[in-house]
């Protein structure tokens, strides 16, 4: 096992409609949040706080460039202050 692959299996992420991107490579954003995506469209759950933190915006960025791009999403909006303002991006999934 190498430093830069410290897992040999995937790590599960709770999929609560709460996705938090700490911790996440920012090579791995997109993947990770297309697949929770999936899964929340799957369990019915159709609103999404996605928690990218704040820092530069460079992970805030890519979370919206990646959202703008994909079907089924009805709205992406910051998150009010109570839920991270701009740390947090909410995620509103169409209907099935």
């Amino acid at each position: 096992m190498s430093d830069e692959e410290p897992f040999r299996d995937p790590v599960p992420i709770p999929v609560d409609g709460v996705l938090d991107l700490h911790g996440i490579r920012p090579r791995d954003v997109k993947d990770v949040l297309l697949e929770y995506i999936h899964e929340c469209r799957r369990l019915q759950i159709r609103e999404i706080r996605v928690i990218h933190g704040k820092g530069l915006g460079e992970i805030r960025r890519s979370v919206w460039n990646i959202l703008r791009d994909q079907p089924g999403i009805e709205s992406v909006t910051e998150a009010s202050r109570h839920f991270g303002g701009w740390g947090a991006t909410m995620v509103r999934l169409t209907a099935a």
